[in-house]
């Protein structure tokens, strides 16, 4: 596996029921594509049989990599976890609750060649409306304030060029911004419409404060951010 492709990063909390199906689905969204292909699962310290049934997957597929966080240490950890292990030349992420659907992975990665971030947009969502409408109302703000031009960045399906990605800082809570420090570093983004599916089994590990008050602080230091970041063109240059 030298030649590696895509490198699939899932972050995992207490999904051991789901991710049989999940990674099925995966594998067979991979075999349309025809590329060698890795899958880094991040067990993010889960109480329930996560890693066994991890292992067990990893006889079943070899392209899986698991690995195992000694506790519970968030999404943004696990997800930067997998990107520092990731091989290939684009980074597919997607959550381990089966909610995103893996069939439409090969339409992402068929526009991946022409853009550096390709973000998923949720059209028809199946959450609670309470979890709808909060969500609605904090991608709004986040879009008019960051202007990154997605509306669902909620999303975790989305393919990334690894050599992009390389060169963004990820602190706790930043991957839900990763749209807007793409934008800012000038890398192209695209949102492309995906289907969202039902929970079938296990609970969100996402509850009002770190879906709505932990979001609306690190958006005040994304938007420092990009207020201050330097923007100088050199006009002449002496050798150099």
């Amino acid at each position: 596996m030298d030649n590696i492709l895509y490198s699939v990063v899932i972050p995992i909390k207490n999904e051991a029921e789901n991710l049989p199906q999940l990674f099925d689905e995966i594998a067979l969204a991979m075999r349309i594509l025809n590329q060698d292909w890795e899958l880094i699962a991040i067990d993010d310290g889960s109480t329930d049989r996560t890693w066994e049934v991890l292992r067990k997957l990893q006889g079943r597929y070899p392209q899986v990599r698991p690995l195992s966080f000694e506790r519970n240490y968030g999404q943004t950890s696990a997800f930067d976890a997998g990107f520092k292990c990731a091989r290939g030349e684009y980074v597919i992420t997607l959550d381990a609750d089966g909610q995103n659907d893996p069939a439409d992975i090969p339409k992402l990665a068929a526009q991946a060649p022409q853009c550096d971030l390709i973000c998923g947009l949720r059209t028809k969502r199946k959450d609670r409306f309470s979890k709808r409408l909060l969500s609605k109302v904090a991608n709004a703000v986040r879009s008019r304030l960051l202007k990154d031009g997605v509306s669902d960045t909620g999303c975790s399906l989305k393919i990334l060029r690894r050599q992009c990605l390389q060169q963004i800082p990820l602190f706790q809570g930043m991957h839900r911004f990763l749209p807007a420090l793409f934008t800012m570093r000038g890398f192209k983004v695209l949102t492309l419409p995906v289907s969202h599916r039902q929970r079938q089994s296990g609970k969100s590990n996402y509850h009002f404060l770190n879906r709505s008050l932990g979001p609306i602080l690190d958006l005040f230091v994304v938007l420092w951010m990009d207020r201050r970041q330097l923007r100088y063109r050199i006009k002449k240059n002496d050798g150099f």
